[in-house]
């Protein structure tokens, strides 16, 4: 998606960066965990798929993603170059998808992973998905988000449902829940994104 490609997106305690070749390694090792692909209904994908998968998520209009770092802990290592920083500060990620019936990117399905365990239960989760849907609210004129998470990943759930997501539909099928949110007020996510702001860096 061209809007995010020179973009970081600030919070106070993450920050949001393009997803680029050099973060894949890192990534493809969180995916090799079992736990983290039942989590988020992922498949094992080959190291040079992962790359084919970085690519398709950074040059396709329909998707939209960025890496989670832990800001305080990019900040920490300034004196080594701003990719190796990255990579070290990496969490996790969260995108959004625009499917071909959403009207543009009126409606998008958002999803968020926090990979590192070190990361979880401070916060991190909560800033950076408010950080990403008020980029996309603001952005990219996105109104209403949805979000289908499984029944077992009571974490994302308890999240989700923090926000003020709403249930809409389940499935027994795929073990799954779809939840929704309207986005249609401003400010809504004001009080989750305080330090907020976005700026254009070179890539």
């Amino acid at each position: 998606m061209k809007e995010n490609r020179a973009i970081r997106v600030w919070g106070s305690r993450v920050l949001l960066v393009p997803y680029e070749a050099h973060h894949v390694m890192k990534y493809h090792s969180w995916m090799e965990s079992e736990e983290l692909r039942e989590l988020t209904a992922s498949e094992r994908l080959s190291l040079e798929e992962e790359y084919d998968m970085q690519r398709k998520w950074r040059q396709d209009s329909d998707k939209c993603t960025f890496i989670i770092l832990d800001r305080k802990h990019f900040e920490q290592n300034a004196t080594i170059d701003r990719q190796s920083r990255e990579i070290e500060a990496m969490v996790g990620d969260v995108n959004i998808f625009y499917p071909p019936d959403s009207h543009g990117r009126v409606e998008g399905e958002i999803e968020i992973m926090i990979a590192e365990p070190s990361a979880r239960g401070r916060g991190l989760g909560k800033e950076a998905l408010c950080s990403m849907m008020r980029y996309a609210q603001e952005s990219l004129k996105t109104r209403t988000f949805t979000s289908k998470i499984g029944f077992g990943n009571v974490a994302s759930l308890q999240l989700f449902h923090s926000l003020g997501f709403e249930e809409v539909s389940r499935s027994d099928v795929f073990q799954e829940v779809t939840l929704s949110f309207d986005a249609s007020d401003p400010t809504v996510f004001f009080p989750w994104t305080k330090d907020y702001f976005t700026e254009t860096i070179e890539t």
